[in-house]
């Protein structure tokens, strides 16, 4: 994805407050051998772009007076409750180092898997992003995982995603779990009540005669 900014000359909270009533937002760009540089984006295009999961996820290409270079996104303030972008900071990227990045999980086939289709149970997302480790080149834009065997009772933990290729998973040492499926409380309690109703009647003991 291509972003469009400019350098910034004025500094402060003033200049910044001055340049959001103009519709646009501050920004920083750092990392790597050269000094920080100050920028500004459109305001209105970034607030659109953070919407897009790929512009968290992906390597950038922001330009900056004709000159483009690989960038990721860092950081970004939000206003409290206006549609408005505060800040944003980026970090330049370099293609022979490694970088880390959180990046988001996409659940696929919890239809068909056992736990929905045979015991209508409910899949938890415990995690909804993965912080990994690899190149600019290899970053995925997100990271699928398949629910298709999960079942009542068991659990997806990390070890058990397939990665792309060149990446790897930050667990510093744990494994954690990433999805969970169980059947709700209410549901295992009405299954009984409606498994009691149909059961048939123990036949009443006959007396002897006498």
């Amino acid at each position: 994805m291509k972003v469009i900014a400019f350098n910034r000359n004025l500094q402060g909270s003033g200049a910044s407050r001055r340049l959001r009533i103009a519709g646009q937002t501050p920004g920083i760009i750092y990392g790597g051998a050269q000094a920080p540089v100050m920028i500004q984006l459109d305001g209105n295009a970034l607030y659109h772009a953070l919407k897009k999961e790929a512009f968290h996820g992906s390597v950038l290409e922001m330009e900056i007076d004709g000159q483009t270079q690989p960038v990721l996104l860092r950081d970004f303030q939000m206003h409290a409750f206006k549609q408005l972008v505060l800040h944003a900071d980026f970090q330049r990227v370099d293609a022979n180092s490694k970088l880390h990045k959180k990046i988001a999980l996409h659940f696929v086939n919890a239809d068909v898997s056992p736990a929905v289709k045979l015991h209508a149970a409910i899949i938890s997302h415990v995690l909804q992003e993965l912080e990994v480790s690899c190149l600019a080149t290899d970053l995925p834009e997100f990271i699928t995982v398949d629910l298709t065997n999960i079942d009542v009772g068991h659990s997806i933990h990390v070890a058990d995603l397939v990665l792309p290729k060149g990446v790897v998973a930050i667990t510093h040492g744990k494994n954690p779990t990433v999805a969970t499926a169980a059947v709700p409380a209410g549901h295992v309690a009405a299954d009984a009540a409606a498994t009691a109703e149909v059961a048939p009647a123990a036949p009443a003991a006959k007396g002897k005669k006498k």
